[in-house]
């Protein structure tokens, strides 16, 4: 896989190629089914490259900034859900308002045909693009005719409706990650490396892997059953994973993920990039108070470790 930064750093000998265009933040289903038609379409015209152009920042963040979405993905874990959905390689485009200025047949000929010689285009079937979205399926067909390439636009199903980002961030939002990992096909994780905290966990009896909640979507606060995959050596471990600022406790605190591997009080993670996958929503934050507080907390430490231990068994 390669991954271009920039339209300059496509090879000039790469070849005709098949291209998908899209945000594609989160890689959802219907994300997966234009990736899975960009790979049929190069099957059938004999085109041996497939490559995704996404673009970073979202566009909302350049244009419309206090409407930006919080996005669902890094660009690193975009490009290799990409690649592992068809995409042989990936070209995103620094968006920029310069960009967001060029008409549809600029960008055409400046990215799908100039830099990527495209031999067919395969996008979502309410694809927009260009300056004002004024470009869509209709006009990449048009000019697809006259400068040698095929347009296939593809219907992103899902039920009871679309499936988008949108939707995927507002299951968040609700702390519904089963609703998520349904659009996405696989449940949403967050991807970061343990930073040292308070010790709270430990010193309670769970000590956790903490990883701040930065500029990537988090599901809503609360408790949450699910999985700690650390990313150098693959090792997948069960646990019970707290999201939020710790109420119980006073103090100023930044949101993060906080995972407890079940069973396990010997693990030293920090410093190290690990992958939280969330399963179940167990339960939402509670704020413990009084002279029991500490008591109560633990209690219902214990229960959520039972619950997490039955539903990942």
């Amino acid at each position: 896989m390669r991954t271009w930064r920039d339209v300059s750093e496509v090879p000039a000998d790469l070849g005709r190629t098949v291209v998908t265009i899209g945000n594609f933040d989160g890689v959802h289903r219907g994300h997966q089914k234009v990736l899975h038609e960009a790979r049929e379409v190069a099957s059938e015209l004999g085109v041996g490259t497939v490559v995704a152009v996404t673009f970073d920042p979202h566009p909302f963040a350049v244009l419309r900034p206090e409407h930006a979405p919080v996005t669902l993905s890094s660009i690193a874990q975009r490009s290799a859900l990409l690649v592992e959905h068809g995409a042989d390689d990936v070209l995103v485009v620094p968006f920029s308002r310069e960009i967001a200025s060029w008409a549809p047949e600029e960008f055409v000929d400046r990215v799908v045909v100039g830099a990527l010689h495209a031999r067919g285009v395969v996008v979502g079937a309410n694809f927009r693009f260009g300056h004002k979205a004024a470009g869509d399926v209709a006009l990449l067909t048009r000019e697809g005719a006259v400068k040698d390439f095929t347009v296939v636009g593809v219907a992103l199903d899902g039920g009871p409706q679309v499936w988008s980002s949108t939707y995927v961030r507002s299951c968040l939002a609700a702390g519904d990650v089963e609703g998520a990992a349904e659009a996405l096909g696989r449940s949403f994780t967050v991807v970061g490396v343990v930073v040292e905290g308070d010790r709270r966990g430990r010193e309670l009896g769970y000590p956790t892997a903490n990883v701040p909640v930065g500029s990537v979507a988090a599901p809503a606060d609360g408790v949450y059953a699910g999985w700690l995959t650390r990313r150098d050596t693959g090792e997948r471990l069960p646990a019970a994973i707290s999201v939020g600022t710790n109420p119980t406790f006073d103090g100023e605190r930044s949101r993060r993920v906080e995972a407890y591997v079940l069973d396990r009080d010997d693990l030293e993670l920090y410093g190290i990039e690990v992958e939280i996958g969330f399963v179940a929503h167990l339960r939402g934050m509670i704020r413990f108070a009084g002279a029991d507080a500490v008591n109560e907390l633990v209690e219902q430490m214990a229960d959520d470790v039972r619950r997490a231990r039955e539903l990942l068994a």
